[in-house]
């Protein structure tokens, strides 16, 4: 590591979102250039760097900057430069000049303890005098809290948000509870607050660390899709990541609830363990519950004249024979559920026709001059929903009008459709409810105003939602709603191997792997190597006309995310034969991946805020929007190590521009786990089996993984592991209590 020490002369270029700048830097007369991330700089200030020299392609050498820290002018010279860069507003090069000559290296002394004598200076009235010290004690608070907190590790962006969100308050915070920072701060979890506090001298039994300890296993498991945990269960893993024993925590736990940050039930019986939620889940699951209470409106059979539904029948007759469709008996169900109730769900596997019931359903109520709004968790779910039904669905967060001006979390999404200002629709209608989680289903239902009818579509044998919670499992677990579960397979579906296999794999029966299918082929190779040459051959070579695609849309899904067969490794071998290094294609490192530009990458979080416009073949912007979420699927366009950024398509020719700092929201996506591809479909799927943990090799995620073909599943690997995967009915358990809300209100 080099130091330069000098003053800003200018700065070339900052982004105001991620604080990455080009500067030029004076140190001893000569001009340096230097690039790294700065927030709090302007030009005429003093500085200290340390980094490294690196030479860019274009722009020659540079000084990459690792730590920086803002020095005090020591001179009057440099006095005179910051007082005149524009750093002080209202206070030019002249009048600085004025100002040093008047002072001398007494300057800064004078301005921050006797700013009334800057009066004495021509061009300064008093008023003038108190904006000049205030502006200057101002940038001085900022740079001695940086200061402080660069002691204890924290980083400049970090130690920027932490002086935003308390100011002169830090202090105080650091010094009685730093913990507090994991909740206030975005990006600062438990564990760096655990090193600060550390650092700091706190106790590890201190109150405010276990406090802390408890919210963020509650936390941990939220984003393993639970709602709660039970006590002993909340105990034994705050205790395992406290290294304290559970009985010295149990106090916290009453104390947490005191203070409204979590909430304690007991169990159904009376007797057991208690369940422990954090405050916004046990209120998503309570709100829900109280809603569907209100949307459950039914015709009661009293009122429901035998006449009515012979019209009814005889309309569904009418359209039948006017889409050239026949409905079997549960669709015919479904359609006169869907009419007869606030809410219905629609049920069943692949090939059982739920599409076509939808279809039938959107049809009636058309002919009834009703409003539908259909949607779906993502949008390759939306666009499949838009192809299968002909009439435009939107993503569930584009139909609520999400705000991009709120926080990452899901559960502080904010959106333009609620209580307030709901959906004016008739029918809604949701597909993929497997995908919805327990915060996106309440933000839906605020939305939809008593006396819509609310159709929920989805096949419960896929696997829950990657958020907490399981809102179709717990809906239909309760038993208060009007249910219709298809399955009978029809004809069409039937020539699908896919879809028999499916429903082979759902039932635990042996599925056959004779390769004499169409759309479904096995192939036993137990070496590893062995896999991935098949795997590239498959994706550039043959799958491609087979199936009409490009190698861009046939998918890898595997069951885990480590090992040789897992997503980190086969992402960086796919990587290499799908989309090779060239001299034309722009590289970055970001964290452990390699970006290249052309690779298929995939969003790993919901970031609402994330801006993406659609352009024009001319450039033009023609839509815009916010909000990018988990699932998402693009290909990098282009990568600027100038600007720090990187550019990505995602469907619907969305472009989003990503800083460097945010390249912890994608991964690589040539291979993805099969829990990450709910909801999408693909032309091609290819699933390399071998062996693995009994939690992940299960008939479930075997069912979504091949489900998630539309023309051909192509398995690599052993028999064996195929069928034990079938055999394995294991599902791990989600703590939720919908259901159990549900029951209790509507009983």
């Amino acid at each position: 590591m080099e130091k330069v020490k000098g003053y800003i002369d200018h700065i070339i270029y900052r982004n105001t979102d991620n604080g990455y700048t080009v500067l030029n830097l004076i140190s001893d007369e000569e001009e340096i250039t230097c690039v790294g991330t700065f927030r709090t700089i302007d030009k005429g200030e003093n500085i200290e760097a340390e980094g490294i020299y690196t030479s860019h392609p274009v722009y020659g050498e540079q000084f990459k900057v690792e730590n920086y820290q803002i020095t005090a002018p020591d001179d009057t010279l440099s006095m005179e430069r910051y007082l005149g860069s524009g750093a002080i507003k209202g206070v030019g090069e002249a009048l600085a000049a004025r100002i040093v000559k008047k002072f001398g290296k007494e300057t800064f002394r004078i301005i921050e303890e006797e700013p009334e004598r800057l009066a004495e200076v021509k061009g300064i009235s008093e008023r003038k005098a108190k904006e000049i010290a205030v502006q200057v004690y101002e940038k001085r608070d900022a740079r001695d809290a940086m200061t402080f907190l660069q002691k204890y590790g924290i980083s400049n962006t970090l130690a920027i948000r932490i002086y935003e969100a308390y100011g002169m308050n830090l202090y105080g915070v650091m010094k009685e509870n730093p913990y507090q920072l994991a909740e206030d701060i975005d990006g600062i979890g438990f564990r760096i607050a655990d090193a600060i506090a550390s650092k700091i001298g706190i106790h590890t039994d201190s109150d405010y660390r276990i406090r802390s300890g408890l919210l963020f296993t509650l936390l941990q498991a939220g984003a393993e899709g639970h709602c709660y945990l039970p006590e002993s269960l909340l105990l034994r893993k705050a205790g395992e990541l406290l290294e304290l024993e559970p009985s010295l925590m149990e106090a916290q736990l009453q104390n947490l609830a005191m203070d409204k940050k979590i909430v304690i039930k007991m169990p159904e019986e009376g007797s057991g363990d208690r369940k422990v939620y954090g405050m916004t889940y046990y209120y998503a699951e309570l709100n829900c519950a109280k809603m569907l209470h209100d949307l459950n409106i039914s015709v009661r059979e009293d009122d429901y004249l035998p006449s009515e539904e012979r019209k009814i029948l005889e309309k569904i007759a009418a359209l039948e024979k006017e889409l050239e469709i026949e409905l079997d008996e549960l669709q015919k169900k479904a359609v006169l559920e869907s009419i007869k109730n606030g809410i219905l769900i629609l049920s069943g596997g692949p090939g059982t026709g739920k599409t076509t019931t939808i279809n039938m359903i959107i049809r009636y109520f058309l002919s009834e001059e009703m409003d539908i709004f259909l949607a779906a968790p993502t949008g390759r779910a939306a666009k499949r929903m838009t192809e299968t039904t002909g009439y435009e669905a939107k993503t569930i967060h584009r139909l609520l009008e999400l705000n991009g001006a709120v926080s990452g979390e899901a559960k502080a999404a904010r959106f333009e459709k609620n209580e307030e200002n709901p959906l004016e629709a008739d029918v809604i209608i949701i597909d993929e409810m497997s995908m919805v989680d327990i915060f996106l289903f309440q933000s839906l239902l605020r939305a939809v105003p008593v006396g819509t009818r609310l159709i929920m579509v989805g096949d419960v044998n896929q696997l829950p939602s990657v958020g907490p919670g399981q809102v179709l499992q717990d809906l239909l677990k309760s038993g208060r709603f009007p249910v219709v579960m298809l399955e009978k397979i029809f004809r069409q579906a039937q020539e699908s191997d896919i879809i028999l296999n499916a429903h082979r794999i759902h039932a635990g029966q042996d599925i056959v792997l004779d390769n004499k299918s169409r759309d479904f082929f096995f192939l036993e190779r137990n070496d590893v190597n062995v896999i991935y040459k098949h795997m590239i051959q498959l994706i550039l070579e043959k799958m491609p006309p087979y199936v009409g695609a490009q190698p861009y849309d046939i998918q890898v899904l595997t069951p885990m995310r480590k090992g040789k067969l897992g997503v980190e490794t086969l992402n960086g071998i796919l990587q290499k034969y799908l989309n090779p290094p060239s001299e034309k294609k722009k590289e970055h490192m970001g964290g452990n991946t390699l970006f290249r530009e052309k690779d298929k990458v995939m969003q790993i979080k919901n970031n609402y805020q994330l801006e993406w416009e659609v352009v024009s073949q001319y450039g033009i912007p023609i839509d815009k929007g916010t909000g990018v979420f988990n699932g998402d699927i693009g290909m990098i366009m282009e990568i600027s190590e100038y600007t720090r950024s990187m550019v990505i398509e995602f469907d619907e020719h969305r472009r989003v521009t990503y800083s460097f700092d945010q390249l912890d929201e994608i991964e690589l996506a040539y291979a993805v786990t099969i829990h990450k591809s709910q909801g999408s479909e693909y032309p091609a799927v290819i699933m390399p089996l071998l062996s693995g943990p009994k939690m992940l090799f299960n008939r479930n995620l075997l069912y979504t993984g091949v489900t998630r073909a539309r023309n051909c599943v192509t398995i690599l690997g052993s028999s064996m592991t195929l069928r034990e995967m079938v055999d394995n009915n294991y599902e791990n358990r989600r703590y939720t209590g919908l259901a159990e809300r549900i029951t209790q209100l509507l009983s």
